[in-house]
């Protein structure tokens, strides 16, 4: 992504522009599979960890990505495809390969029915998480 491109996508979610936020998003960009703390301290070891952490955060907290659960109750990052500052919105499933590991979006359309929850409960999210073998080790 071009570096005008990467700025407009800050500003456009009511971020300030900083080195860390720039190269994070652009890392975010070239990956299609979701993205983790880890993953990113070892790309970025000129940034601390709470440097990245509070990135993730904002980046969240602004639209940018979506925080997906992980097994361990560490957690991955997707790209946010039509979210804002206002609302997150996230109707689709993420697939989670057995054999490699890897975590990413599924946007293709899949209907997901809300839960009913008994009274005095308010659902603020579903978490949809298929678990399989992605098409790369599927092919291996």
């Amino acid at each position: 992504m071009k570096y005008s491109e990467l700025k407009k996508s800050l500003k456009n979610h009511k971020l300030r522009i900083t080195d860390c936020r720039m190269d994070v998003l652009e890392y975010f960009q070239e990956h299609t599979k979701a993205v983790s703390i880890k993953d990113l301290e070892d790309k970025f070891q000129e940034y601390d960890r709470v440097t990245l952490y509070r990135t993730l955060h904002s980046f969240e907290e602004n639209g940018l990505l979506h925080k997906i659960p992980g097994d361990s109750g560490s957690a991955v990052y997707g790209l946010c495809k039509d979210c804002d500052v206002a609302a997150h919105h996230h109707n689709h499933m993420h697939f989670r390969c057995t054999s490699c590991g890897s975590t990413e979006c599924i946007d293709t359309p899949v209907e997901i029915k809300a839960a009913t929850l008994p009274d005095n409960y308010e659902m603020a999210s579903i978490d949809v998480i298929v678990n399989g073998i992605c098409n790369q080790c599927s092919s291996n």
